[in-house]
């Protein structure tokens, strides 16, 4: 599949909606997904079954006209979509001096509750912070307790978590707390293969320009998840996610312009005369 041979069709089918269809205030007819998805290579029923899987969730609101159905986003998803899409294009492009300062938070939830251990896990790394002991999460940011008082207030853990700032003592190495917290080799590499994949330009317009940009910013989407945007001093020489970022950002200028106009065809080609 262009986006990535581990991509599902919904989260290729996220990507379409943050980077297209956010800033087109009109509903989309289904053949317009399927059609999208198709020049993705994602089969029709795969593209039925993630329009329908995320307007389960909440996130696509459907009506009928006539025999067919169009497809608009829910506020709750604008609101989602728009949040993601400062995060992306904000990620990684205003670093501060560090003070040398962590954030500690001390948050336990029970092995049987599974699905609020993975959502704690999933936010709380989405906000950049790492875990280097179960129940243990820290971050060389202190500005981000208010997001992460949010966090736990919205799963209902306010009351049982606690929060620190400290400097790092004289005992143990500070870089071991670094590598034991967050994969940054798995990370580098992760770097080091999305530059590896974009550094070829596209020139041809139409669908070659179009499935290249939303690969670019699918693939890219990924990292602000994984990347806690670490002082320089935490990072290993040599690190790779500059140069990622500025590839990411030359080359979705470049694209920019074409894909955006290769979109606006495809959703023409779905309109019916007078529509």
């Amino acid at each position: 599949m262009a986006t990535g041979r581990h991509s599902s069709a919904r989260a290729v089918l996220m990507t379409l909606l943050g980077e297209y269809i956010l800033h087109h205030d009109r509903p989309m007819w289904t053949s317009v997904f399927v059609d999208a998805l198709a020049r993705l290579d994602i089969e029709e029923k795969s593209a039925r079954q993630a329009l329908s899987r995320t307007a389960a969730a909440g996130w696509l609101e459907s009506e009928q006209v006539g025999r067919r159905a169009r497809w608009s986003l829910s506020a709750a998803a604008r609101e989602m979509l728009e949040s993601g899409t400062r995060r992306i294009y904000g990620f990684g492009t205003d670093p501060t001096e560090w003070d040398g300062r962590w954030l500690v938070l001390l948050v336990s939830v029970p092995e049987s509750r599974r699905d609020l251990r993975n959502q704690v896990r999933t936010r709380l790394a989405w906000a950049g912070l790492g875990s280097p002991e179960p129940g243990v999460w820290i971050a060389p940011d202190t500005a981000r307790e208010p997001e992460v008082r949010r966090i736990l207030a919205e799963l209902g853990l306010t009351g049982s978590a606690r929060s620190f700032t400290a400097r790092y003592g004289g005992i143990g190495q500070q870089e071991q707390l670094v590598a034991d917290a967050w994969d940054l080799r798995a990370l580098a590499e992760g770097y080091a293969e999305f530059t590896g994949e974009f550094s070829a330009p596209v020139t041809d317009s139409g669908d070659a320009v179009w499935k290249a940009q939303t690969r670019l910013v699918h693939r890219w989407r990924a990292f602000p998840a994984l990347d806690p945007c670490l002082p320089a001093r935490l990072l290993p020489a040599g690190w790779p996610g500059a140069a990622a970022l500025w590839l990411f950002q030359r080359r979705h200028e470049q694209w920019h312009e074409g894909a955006q106009r290769r979109w606006r065809e495809i959703l023409a080609s779905h309109e019916e005369p007078g529509t």
